[in-house]
């Protein structure tokens, strides 16, 4: 796969197809999109982390038939929930605002034990709120950000050889410069893949490029949709930007398996429910039928649970797939 001249392959979606539908966790040191710098201390975030229950997360899932649960392994703050020694020699933090517990590590074996795939979000960049890491991860920046693409690379490969196959998807939110990554030579989308791909073949990857409708690919590197939607649920594709020929989406979109990621709350990581069940179920029936999935965000508690005023809905939409 390593070899630029070979001819590349998407990894096998099926299982995505077949699930139709699972649920997105964003546990975060700060709040979903926050740009303002974190003042937690490392020391109150490894508690945090030592306190998330995957036992009791991976028994709700299974309770409510998810098929399949993402995580966040950390957005904007420059804290993770899983340790990094690429990344600490990088930026040269200390103490490291890597969580010594390796979280996606134990909520794999709590899932998996249930018959749960685990996928990981992560943005494709550095933490844009944490300055120092962000300077130390992009050095002197060119058009192409090279230095940062190589230096993410390296911190994504020592994750995906650590967590090899108990890790089935990557859903990398940007890289946003597009142009950069479909550049022929590396470091590009192919090199990023391979990084991600690197201790599991067989993993899924999708690289978002911001919130729009229709659904799209940007690259053949990728192998299911970003799909992420806030307030409108997209129903149709188009030959972007002319809307006067919408069609229904397909099972694939640009060789894409099709997939949406939205949320149940008002907000990332935040409620009320939004929607009554018949529209939740509904807006996922529909995705289906056209060989696609949802992956729907819930707001987790402190200690990693599903917020309890979610577990309905859930409930609702694990049954209406039986």
């Amino acid at each position: 796969m390593d070899d630029p001249g070979q001819t590349w392959r998407r990894a096998n979606t099926d299982w995505l197809k077949a699930s139709r539908w699972g649920v997105l966790g964003c546990y975060l040191a700060d709040t979903a999109s926050n740009l303002q710098p974190t003042g937690l201390p490392v020391d109150d975030w490894n508690r945090r982390i030592d306190a998330f229950d995957v036992e009791g997360l991976a028994g709700q899932l299974a309770e409510a038939g998810a098929p399949y649960f993402m995580l966040t392994i950390g957005q904007n703050s420059g804290y993770y929930l899983s340790p990094n020694r690429t990344y600490d020699d990088i930026v040269g933090i200390h103490p490291s605002k890597c969580s010594r517990r390796d979280l996606i590590a134990d909520l794999a074996r709590a899932v998996t034990s249930r018959k749960i795939r685990l996928l990981a979000y992560l943005p494709g960049a550095a933490p844009a709120s944490d300055a120092s890491a962000k300077a130390r991860l992009e050095g002197q920046p060119d058009e192409r950000m090279s230095r940062l693409q190589r230096n993410w690379e390296a911190v994504v490969r020592e994750w995906s050889l650590r967590w090899g196959k108990s890790l089935s998807g990557w859903w990398i939110d940007g890289p946003y410069n597009a142009a950069a990554y479909q550049h022929p030579d590396a470091p590009n989308y192919r090199s990023f893949a391979e990084a991600l791909k690197a201790g599991n073949p067989d993993a899924i990857v999708a690289f978002n490029n911001g919130l729009r409708t229709p659904l799209y690919s940007m690259t053949e590197f990728e192998d299911f949709t970003p799909g992420e939607i806030e307030r409108d649920l997209t129903v149709a594709a188009g030959n972007t930007p002319d809307y006067s020929r919408l069609q229904n989406y397909e099972r694939f979109l640009n060789g894409a398996q099709l997939h949406v990621l939205t949320i149940m709350g008002e907000w990332w990581g935040k409620g009320p429910v939004r929607f009554p069940d018949e529209l939740t179920i509904g807006y996922t029936k529909f995705i289906n039928r056209r060989g696609g999935a949802v992956t729907w965000d819930v707001p987790l508690t402190t200690t990693g649970l599903i917020d309890d005023s979610f577990r309905p809905q859930l409930a609702a939409l694990g049954h209406s797939a039986d």
